[in-house]
């Protein structure tokens, strides 16, 4: 009853909230003379092994800075700088500002042997990683995480595909947390919010298509920009059923040009999104304006929290002074503090650039254009082609012929340093020219896959991202091939660091002729075997083989079942290498399942634990 009551009060304040903006604009109550920007910085912290550490909390109060928060992992913070108006050297200012804070995080973090990584998606999370003790312990995400599940009504699916493809089903919202993102704000005149913001849409494409750095997930290769599809399933509230019907994702790039005032944002999100989280509010809104005091909007900004638009609406009091404000969400973190002020000054100069012609994106660009550009290079990256005004572009062509020459006038009219315009929009002409941060990340994963097991290659990447970003002012575009020294870094401890996971599985009904003679062709010694229902059930070895190859009279319709050695121990892939070496030594194995709850996961032999067994 009492949290109907709350919900029924946090409404009632919502809607006051939407009235109190709807005034503030009408009656110029916006801060419209002068243009500032802020940023929000998203690091990882990994272990002494390259691995997600879990001691966010200890780091945080080592920190002891208010610049610093949590994040839903306990390998995440976020820093969040000081708006700065945005003319002369307020880049220069933003970049030492976040340098100094995350060399204050760096130094932190080395009291617990941990270090501050900066990249889109660590490459060394795994799935152990995404259990409910990685979550940051906080009634807040608790309570986000049993929301979101009950709005989907179960756990959440992952579908994604790109070279590689993952299928996995989770029971929280912790694939969220593999995202980290430097976050990008601009505050925007009310009298040009709309065309500001489809504008912000309609480029969206493109800087994506120039900044991405997250194509790993589990040892996947996926998207370009994997965070993209990864933040819109893994907080998605959508349920499936078998009716046929349409619904808004809360992570999205919308679906059509904006239209009306920034109020007007707003009440489309009311109305298209459940309310997921409430709070207690003791002052209403509209009666603030009354006594001539200027409201936070707190409903209203706390709902707007959990819809994750990649171009997200805000408003925000600063001084004594309400504002608006464009946040840009989509560009990942990393891969250096220099590459992210070249998106960001590529990006605000853009936003300040734009032709007036472009005033109403409507009479110039179908939206769906606009949305699939976003979509395709967050699949494709630089290697992307592009709608761009009724033509098709490559992104090196739209970037340095169109976009960047509005870039640098957009810097002009902003009076911002020539040599810090020259230096930052710089380094993304290169970039594009030259190699992405994502082109680099796999390019090197495919060069150590031929050598090492995928995660000693996860860990030598990781290594090599801290190690690169520790040399100052090298941006992705200078970044050299990671060498493999052929040593394999003695990090790996759970034997889901070593398995083998793709397999080759047969049915329990399956022919026998036909299981052992793949077995041969393939030259493969251990095959587990799977039911009707997908759990292990039995293995098939050499040593089948043989005896069926001995049988005097071998019966063709023999099955996999009759053959199969059925009492097979397994591990857990969050089994200790050590001891499944115990194991395999004491039954004499030369193989091992490793299972999650029935089903098959991976798969160990003597060969992959040879290097670990000190005997």
């Amino acid at each position: 009853m009492r949290d109907n009551e709350t919900r029924i009060k946090f409404i009632k304040h919502l809607l006051s909230d939407i009235k109190a903006l709807e005034t503030m604009l009408k009656e110029g109550m916006i801060e419209n003379d002068i243009i500032r920007i802020g940023a929000e910085q998203e690091f990882c912290l990994v272990n002494d092994q390259w691995r997600p550490s879990k001691l966010s909390q200890e780091v945080l109060n080592s920190i002891n800075d208010p610049h610093f928060t949590t994040e839903l992992a306990r390998y995440n913070l976020e820093i969040n700088l000081d708006p700065v108006e945005l003319k002369s050297n307020c880049f220069s200012k933003v970049e030492s500002q976040l340098s100094a804070l995350l060399k204050k995080a760096a130094a932190a973090a080395k009291k617990h042997q941990n270090k501050v990584v900066l990249t889109g998606i660590l490459p060394t999370i795994g799935k152990k990683e995404l259990g409910f003790d990685f979550m940051t312990p906080s009634p807040r995400y608790w309570n986000l995480n049993d929301i979101a599940k009950e709005l989907r009504g179960g756990d959440f699916e992952l579908n994604l595909s790109g070279v590689d493809e993952l299928s996995i089903r989770h029971d929280s919202v912790l694939f969220e947390a593999c995202n980290t993102s430097f976050q990008m704000h601009l505050q925007i005149p009310s009298f040009d919010f709309i065309s500001s913001y489809n504008w912000a849409q309609a480029i969206s494409g493109p800087v994506l298509s120039a900044c991405t750095n997250s194509p790993l997930l589990l040892g996947r290769e996926l998207w370009s920009e994997t965070r993209i599809a990864l933040f819109q399933q893994s907080v998605d509230t959508r349920g499936s059923s078998r009716a046929l019907k349409d619904q808004q994702a809360r992570v999205t790039i919308g679906n059509q040009w904006a239209t009306g005032t920034a109020a007007d944002i707003f009440k489309n999100d009311v109305a298209l999104y459940k309310l997921i989280l409430t709070k207690d509010i003791a002052v209403d809104s509209m009666d603030e304006l009354a006594a001539r005091k200027i409201p936070s909007l707190a409903a209203l900004c706390l709902h707007n929290g959990t819809i994750y638009r990649w171009n997200r609406a805000c408003y925000g009091v600063g001084n004594g002074k309400p504002h608006l404000r464009i946040e840009n969400r989509y560009i990942p973190a990393g891969p250096t503090v220099l590459d992210q002020m070249a998106n960001f000054a590529f990006w605000v100069g853009l936003m300040k650039g734009r032709p007036s012609q472009f005033d109403d994106m409507s009479n110039h660009m179908d939206y769906r254009d606009a949305k699939s550009n976003f979509i395709n290079a967050a699949r494709t990256g630089r290697d992307t082609s592009l709608h761009w005004m009724g033509q098709r572009l490559t992104v090196a062509d739209l970037v340095t012929k169109e976009l960047l020459p509005l870039a640098y006038e957009g810097l002009k009219k902003m009076n911002i340093d020539k040599k810090d315009t020259e230096k930052l929009l710089g380094v993304i002409e290169q970039r594009v020219k030259g190699q992405t941060a994502s082109k680099w990340l796999i390019k090197n994963y495919r060069n150590l896959c031929k050598e090492l097991k995928k995660d000693d290659a996860l860990l030598t990447v990781t290594k090599g991202i801290y190690d690169n970003q520790q040399k100052a002012n090298l941006p992705i575009h200078q970044w050299p091939m990671l060498e493999n020294n052929h040593e394999r870094p003695p990090t790996a401890h759970l034997v889901g660091h070593i398995m083998s996971t793709r397999l080759f599985v047969v049915n329990e009904n399956d022919l026998a002729e036909l299981a052992t003679s793949v077995m041969e062709w393939k030259d493969i010694h251990h095959v587990p075997v799977e039911n009707h229902a997908g759990d292990m059930c039995g293995l098939l070895t050499s040593t089948h083989i043989e005896r069926y190859k001995k049988m005097e009279a071998i019966d063709e319709d023999l099955m996999v079942a009759d053959i199969m050695t059925k009492d097979v121990v397994t591990v857990q892939a969050d089994t200790k290498i050590k001891k499944a070496i115990q194991l395999m030594k004491k039954l004499e194995y030369g193989c091992m399942p490793v299972v999650q709850g029935k089903h098959l996961v991976g798969i160990i032999t003597i060969k992959d634990v040879i290097p670990f067994d000190d005997d």
